[in-house]
């Protein structure tokens, strides 16, 4: 599935519900799906630097697309990295590095986060593609 197309899907299942309440309780289900880190990955350089809460991040590249991983110390956190882990998890480093991410401002998370939360969305995002990056130097 592309990019383009797993945010369409997070578009149509943020927008079945009513108000930011069953939002919030929707990422926090998601968070709680999210595949668990590996305790070896819960490092000091795997944390992203910008969160309020503390966020490990984990990305390895298997046949040419960047497979990641996560957690988080707090709901709420580990629920928006399920969705951006969604977004660009099994894709290519360069469909990442050239995904817009207004979905985003499409399922209306920016304005319903804290300040600190939504710079920390911000951070999550660079890394995501700090990552795709990387990777996509060592494949060029």
């Amino acid at each position: 599935m592309t990019i383009e197309a797993i945010q369409h899907e997070i578009i149509d299942e943020f927008s079945m519900f009513d108000d930011w309440e069953e939002r919030y309780q929707y990422m926090i289900d998601l968070g709680k799906e999210l595949p668990l880190i590996d305790d070896l990955y819960k490092t000091e350089s795997n944390i992203i630097k910008g969160c309020q809460s503390k966020v490990w991040v984990h990305a390895e590249m298997t046949d040419d697309k960047i497979i990641f991983t996560a957690d988080s110390d707090a709901i709420i956190t580990k629920g928006i990295i399920a969705i951006l882990i969604r977004v660009f998890s099994n894709q290519h480093p360069k469909d990442i590095i050239d995904a817009d991410t207004d979905f985003i401002d499409r399922i209306g998370l920016k304005e319903h986060l804290s300040p600190t939360r939504a710079n920390g969305l911000v951070s999550m995002i660079k890394q995501l593609k700090m990552y795709a990056i990387a990777y996509q130097t060592q494949l060029s």
